[in-house]
Parts: C-alpha cells; structure tokens; sequence
C-alpha cells in the first residue's frame, strides 16, 4: 500500500512541476496532442502504460 501511495506522490509532483515551471508549454501540448488521430493518441497510451510497467517492474527487482 506504501508504494501505491508512493507513486501517486511522485506523479503529483512530476504532473505539479509541469504545471508550475511550464504552464504556456502545457497549452501547446494540449494543441498538439488534440491535431494527434484518435489511433496515435491511444498508441501513445499503450507506450505509457507499458513503460510503466516494466518501470515498476524493474523496480521490484
């Protein structure tokens, strides 16, 4: 349970850093993401997903 807790914290505070360092940043990502088909958006999400798992993955070795 401590690490659940652990990595919603950490994405908190990446997604938090994004929001507090780079706010105009963030609205040119929010419009390139929108011009992205519907197929490259959930590729994309597929990547994420994967990356995080094999990120935790690794980090329970």
């Amino acid at each position: 349970m401590s690490l659940i807790l652990l990595g919603f914290g950490l994405v908190l505070v990446i997604e938090g850093l994004v929001f507090a360092l780079a706010p105009s940043r963030l609205d040119d990502l929010v419009a390139m993401m929108a011009a992205l088909s519907r197929d490259q958006r959930r590729m994309m999400g597929l990547v994420a997903i994967a990356l995080g798992v094999l990120l935790v993955w690794l980090s329970r070795l």
